[in-house]
């Protein structure tokens, strides 16, 4: 069973995670369900930027990005190299080390 290994972040994850991920499961999907509340304004539809991560470990397992989700990240604060979306992001066989940025862009939250 592969492992992501969440690094730690201030707000969500002080102390970071070790959390078992069945292969096909989203990193957005694996983290909700250990509690981690990685901010998904658009309900995991692809439609925002607020669940960008960066795999630091076992980007390459990880099936390409779609135009779609390129587009988005392309407006993601903080993008890298090893950016994805956390909802399009699919646990392959091998584990994965993410960590979760800082700062998000939540239009819709920021114009309330």
């Amino acid at each position: 069973m592969p492992k992501i290994v969440v690094l730690p972040h201030q707000d969500l994850c002080p102390e970071g995670a070790v959390l078992d991920a069945e292969t096909g499961e989203t990193v957005l999907d694996v983290a909700l369900r250990n509690g981690i509340a990685i901010e998904h304004a658009c309900e995991k539809s692809c439609a925002c930027t607020t669940c960008h991560v960066v795999i630091r470990e076992g980007f390459d397992s990880l099936d390409e990005s779609d135009e779609l989700e390129d587009d988005m990240l392309d407006k993601a604060w903080g993008l890298e190299p090893e950016s994805r979306l956390g909802c399009q992001a699919k646990v392959a066989d091998k584990d994965l080390v993410v960590e979760v940025p800082r700062y998000t862009l939540n239009h819709a939250a920021e114009n309330h």
